[in-house]
């Protein structure tokens, strides 16, 4: 795995963890700094890079990137 996918996959993480916080947060946090990172991100990945992933983050399908990322690293 890159650089580049390992601070996707961190930014993914990131992302679910704000998520289920949500339920219980006060305020509520704001997501948009965290999709704009990813979006960021994913526009920074080389030609070349796995079809998979660019799909699934153009996509948003954000969990399927993420199980792909997971699967790779391990």
């Amino acid at each position: 795995m890159t650089a580049l996918e390992t601070d996707i996959l961190n930014g993914l993480i990131e992302l679910d963890w704000a998520v289920n916080a949500m339920a219980s947060a006060n305020p509520k946090p704001d997501l948009r700094p965290l999709f704009a990172r990813l979006d960021d991100l994913a526009r920074q990945l080389p030609k070349g890079s796995d079809p998979d992933l660019v799909h699934y983050l153009h996509k948003k399908s954000y969990q399927k990137a993420r199980l792909l990322l997971e699967q790779r690293g391990a």
